[in-house]
C-alpha cells in the first residue's frame, strides 16, 4: 500500500500544479501569511535567545540546550517531542518531533531537517547576536542554521494557526551534530534515515548559498580518502637507479599530477588534497589533522601519506572517480607501492526530476506571495548537508529554505532578519500546497 501511494503521488506531478498555481493566494494562504506577521517580533526574539545559547558540536550541554529552547514550541501545536541520546555516536544527540493525524493522512508525509549546533565552541571569540541595522544581525550560526530552525517553526505554527496541521502527517529531525558528525555514521545518521524511510518528501531548512532566490535540489555529498606510498630508501645519488627507483614522494607527485590530469574535467566534482607528510619517517595524528615528517635532502624518502576529500553530485560519479584513482594508485613507479583508502561521509543527493517539480512548486508560491521565482543552486556553491541522508529514501527532496545570509562558519556570519518571515511564509505556503494532494 505504501509503494502503491508513492507510485499515485509521483504519477500526481507528472501533471504538474496547475490547479494551485494561482495568480493570487488562497484564504487560507492568506490567513497563514497574517499569522506569520504578525507573530514575526516574537520569532525574532526566539531566534535571538537561541544564537545567544553556544551550541558548538562538541559543547553538548549547549547543543542539548538549543534543542531544549526548541520543544516546548512544538509540543505547543501538536507535536510528540523527544531527544534522542547521542551517547552511542559521540555526540549531544538529537531533537526528534512528530506528528501523526488523528484521523486519514491527508498529502504526502512531510519530513522536515534542521540542525542545533554550530562551529563556534565555547572557545571562540563569536559568541553573541549583534544587530547591525534595520536588517542585517551578525551572529553565532544565524544563517547556518539556527534561523532555519525558526523559519520551520513558523511555517509550522501557520498551519497550525488555519486548522490544516491536525491533519498532516510531519516528522521534524533537527540533528546536533552537522557540523562535526559522530561516529559511526550510521548511528549518527540514523533518525535522519529512519525519518526519511518513513516519510515521501524531505524538506530541508540550511541556508543553502544564502540567496533566497536560489533552492538546493542536488547536493554533492563529502567523503574522505587517504593516500599511503612506500619507497626505497638509499643515497640520493642513486635515485632513479634501476634497483632503487624514485621513492615515495615522487611516485606520490605522480599520483596526485594523474588524479588532477584525469578528473578535473568531470563537472561538479573536486579532489582536494588537503595534507601531505613524506620522508624517512612521519606520523599522523587523524583526531588532530596533524602530523610530523623526518627526512634529509640525501635520502631518498622511504615513506609518504596525503589525505584528502572527494565531492561528486551522484553515487555514480563518486564510484567512477574511485575507480579512477584506484587505478592510478596501483600503477606504480618501480619499487615503489601505494594503497588508497576511503571513507564514505555524506552521501550525494542527485539532482532528479522529482525534487525539480518540488522545486517548481516552491517557486510558485514565491511568485505567488510577490517574492519572485525560486531557481536550483548550482551544487558547486553549496556544501554537504544532512538533507543528502534521505537520498533513494523519499520521492522528492528540497534544501536551502532557511535564512538568508553570509560568511557562514566565520566570525562575519550574518543573517537577513527580514527573511525570517518571508522565508517561513514560502515553506508555508509550500507545505499547505503539498497538503492539498
Amino acid at each position: 500500500m505504501f509503494q502503491l501511494r508513492r507510485l499515485a503521488l509521483l504519477s500526481f506531478l507528472g501533471w504538474g500544479w496547475q490547479f494551485s498555481a494561482l495568480a493570487q493566494l488562497s484564504e487560507i494562504e492568506r490567513e497563514m501569511i497574517s499569522h506569520i506577521d504578525s507573530s514575526n517580533a516574537a520569532a525574532e526574539q526566539l531566534l535571538i535567545e537561541s544564537v545567544n545559547i553556544n551550541s558548538g558540536t562538541m559543547n553538548f550541554a549547549g547543543v542539548r540546550a538549543v534543542g531544549e529552547q526548541l520543544m516546548p514550541h512544538f509540543e505547543a501545536i501538536g507535536f510528540e517531542v523527544r531527544w534522542e541520546e547521542g551517547d552511542p555516536f559521540g555526540r549531544a544527540g538529537h531533537l526528534v518531533a512528530e506528528h501523526r493525524p488523528s484521523g486519514g493522512v491527508l498529502g504526502p508525509k512531510l519530513m522536515l531537517i534542521g540542525h542545533l549546533d554550530t562551529v563556534f565552541e565555547p572557545s571562540s571569540p563569536f559568541q553573541r547576536f549583534e544587530r547591525i541595522d534595520g536588517s542585517i544581525a551578525r551572529g553565532p550560526g544565524i544563517s547556518d542554521m539556527k534561523g532555519g530552525n525558526i523559519i520551520m517553526l513558523q511555517a509550522l505554527r501557520a498551519l497550525h494557526q488555519v486548522g490544516v496541521l491536525e491533519d498532516m502527517d510531519i516528522s521534524v529531525v533537527i540533528t546536533g551534530d552537522e557540523e562535526l558528525s559522530g561516529d559511526p555514521l550510521a548511528l549518527s545518521k540514523k533518525a535522519l534515515t529512519d525519518a526519511a524511510d518513513y516519510a515521501d518528501i524531505a524538506i530541508g531548512f540550511e541556508n543553502g548559498d544564502g540567496n533566497p532566490a536560489t533552492a538546493n535540489i542536488s547536493r554533492r555529498g563529502a567523503s574522505g580518502w587517504e593516500l599511503r606510498v612506500s619507497g626505497t630508501p638509499a643515497h640520493s645519488s642513486q635515485v632513479f637507479r634501476e634497483d632503487i627507483g624514485p621513492g615515495a614522494i615522487y611516485e606520490t607527485a605522480r599520483i596526485l599530477l594523474l588524479f588532477l590530469e584525469n578528473l578535473q574535467q568531470e563537472e561538479n566534482l573536486t579532489f582536494n588534497p588537503g595534507r601531505i607528510l613524506g620522508g624517512t619517517e612521519i606520523s599522523h595524528d587523524a583526531e588532530n589533522s596533524s602530523g610530523t615528517a623526518f627526512g634529509k635532502d640525501n635520502v631518498i624518502a622511504e615513506t609518504a601519506l596525503v589525505t584528502g576529500d572527494l565531492r561528486a553530485v551522484s553515487l555514480e560519479q563518486l564510484q567512477r572517480a574511485r575507480s579512477m584513482m584506484r587505478d592510478i594508485v596501483a600503477a606504480n613507479f618501480p619499487h615503489t607501492s601505494a594503497e588508497i583508502l576511503f571513507d564514505d561521509g555524506y552521501p550525494p543527493l542527485a539532482p532528479s526530476p522529482g525534487n525539480a517539480q518540488l522545486l517548481a512548486i516552491y517557486d510558485q508560491a514565491s511568485r505567488d506571495l510577490g517574492l519572485g521565482e525560486v531557481s536550483a543552486v548550482n551544487p558547486r556553491l553549496a556544501g554537504a548537508a544532512d538533507v543528502s541522508f534521505t537520498a533513494g529514501l523519499v520521492d522528492m527532496a528540497i534544501d536551502g529554505l532557511g535564512m538568508s545570509g553570509s560568511n557562514g562558519h566565520t566570525v562575519e556570519e550574518t543573517g537577513v532578519m527580514d527573511s525570517l518571515r518571508t522565508q517561513a511564509q514560502r515553506a508555508a505556503v509550500l507545505m499547505y500546497r503539498l497538503y492539498q494532494w
